[in-house]
């Protein structure tokens, strides 16, 4: 990566060396949904130095632990898995059609490097796609395009006997081979930044905690859950299991100012101006003030959003787990969401860390979150 701008909190840099090589390889290691425990194991060798315990649960929701054993639990949150897609059928001829594994999108699919990762290990195939002069027909013909029911990989075998020999199967994970790289001014590109920039700044967060020697006055419990993208299904699992007092969760948001993105619907926010605040039934109002005054104090720069029913994170479940848990949303603003080519910006980063840095620091386990008192 390019030499980020030097920016600190105590002693601790934002982000160092060490911290930006585990981003690359955590970003550049599959993890799909249902299967996550590739970039699960990459974040909890590297979390582990600043924990007292790591634990996860059946599905592998991992959790690091920071002074244990107080009776006041807060949660910061992201989680770890990637649209992907699932191997459905096997064509005589070695074809393989699918179907999708979260909201992957098919439109970006045609001509596509992927790893099938079957039970002999990966294998590399693409997403065939024929070639525009068969596409065309004749003028009055509407051109082909790409469907869930007309994608398929071809991994260069030639019978489906070819095929299985590989180790391939119904039901094997298909991800995008695309990885992390840098763009001008600032900009980082990768495949599923959506959202294991989360699962990197709460694990940053846990590294300032401990190299500045924070003491806290709760137990701190950094948490990366599976199966967000089909449902927030591992923060409904490890809600009821751990029962935090609050939650901190940190996803991300979407860029609204490149093309066909309408701001009346989905807000003005963008990328390079800080990570992004929202109020809706699952925030808890009081809590989202409570970090808008850390912000506003430590000069943090913020921007807005509303949503509706739901945030569409795990924030929903950890909001309603048990008997009610004050959350918050944190998110950083993303241009082209649930492509390989999702881009981000490095100063959100650092300042969304240092926003959940500096919010852990004024908490407490007496912080007024009633609305009647």
């Amino acid at each position: 990566m390019a030499k980020s701008k030097k920016k600190s909190a105590g002693t601790s840099s934002v982000l160092t060396e060490t911290s930006k090589t585990f981003l690359r390889q955590y970003l550049n290691t599959p993890s799909p949904v249902g299967a996550e425990y590739r970039g699960q194991q990459v974040w909890i060798d590297y979390v582990k130095q600043f924990a007292d315990a790591i634990d996860t649960d059946p599905y592998g929701t991992a959790v690091a632990t920071l002074n244990p054993g107080q009776a006041f639990k807060v949660v910061i949150e992201a989680h770890v898995d990637e649209i992907s897609w699932f191997v459905n059928y096997i064509t005589d001829n070695g074809l393989m059609y699918l179907k999708r594994n979260g909201g992957v999108d098919h439109q970006i699919a045609p001509s596509m490097r992927v790893l099938i990762h079957g039970k002999k290990g990966a294998v590399k195939a693409v997403f065939g796609w024929p070639a525009i002069h068969t596409r065309l027909g004749t003028p009055d013909q509407k051109e082909t395009s790409p469907k869930t029911d007309n994608l398929f990989l071809d991994c260069g075998a030639r019978s489906k006997k070819e095929v299985e020999n590989l180790g391939i199967h119904v039901g094997a994970v298909v991800t995008y081979i695309d990885g992390f790289d840098e763009l001008a001014h600032g900009n980082w590109i990768a495949r599923a930044f959506d959202n294991r920039i989360g699962g990197f700044m709460i694990a940053e967060v846990a590294r300032m905690v401990k190299e500045e020697k924070l003491k806290l006055p709760y137990t701190l419990q950094v948490v990366n859950a599976v199966q967000e993208e089909i449902g927030l299904r591992g923060a409904e699992m490890i809600a009821r299991r751990l029962k935090p007092d609050v939650a901190i969760v940190t996803d991300v948001t979407h860029d609204t100012t490149t093309p066909m993105i309408s701001k009346m619907v989905e807000g003005d926010i963008s990328c390079g101006k800080g990570p992004s605040l929202a109020y809706a039934p699952a925030i808890h109002n009081k809590l989202l003030a409570f970090v808008e005054d850390v912000a506003d104090k430590q000069k943090i720069p913020v921007q807005w959003r509303a949503l509706s029913r739901s945030t569409g994170t795990d924030t929903d479940s950890f909001a309603y787990a048990n008997d009610g848990c004050p959350s918050v949303l944190i998110s950083i603003p993303l241009r082209y969401m649930h492509t390989t080519v999702e881009m981000l910006h490095e100063d959100d980063v650092t300042n969304t860390i240092k926003l959940m840095y500096e919010t852990l620091k004024q908490l407490k386990p007496n912080t007024n979150l009633s609305y009647f008192k």
